[in-house]
């Protein structure tokens, strides 16, 4: 269950990156909010403690006022959720 939850973050996350940077800032904040209820689904117990602390990052780098920034962020972190799903979870 983490693994689609971890894929699925990773997409909300992408979109907003994506929306951010091509202007759809209300297309992207739509994706954001989804984002932070998926961080939700993710059992943290489940995951290495780093990743966890990965996580726990995510809603204050997207809660930055400058939104090339918080497309950078998103971006970064959407690869890294993208990452650790396919190299640490078990299909």
């Amino acid at each position: 269950m983490n693994k689609i939850a971890i894929e699925s973050l990773s997409m909300d996350l992408l979109r907003v990156a994506i929306g951010y940077h091509r202007g759809s800032n209300k297309m992207a904040d739509v994706f954001l909010k989804e984002a932070l209820k998926r961080l939700s689904e993710i059992n943290k117990a489940d995951i290495k403690p780093y990743f966890a602390k990965i996580l726990d990052k995510i809603p204050t780098a997207l809660s930055d006022k400058d939104l090339s920034y918080r497309a950078e962020n998103a971006l970064m972190y959407s690869v890294l959720c993208k990452n650790y799903a396919k190299k640490f979870i078990n299909k």
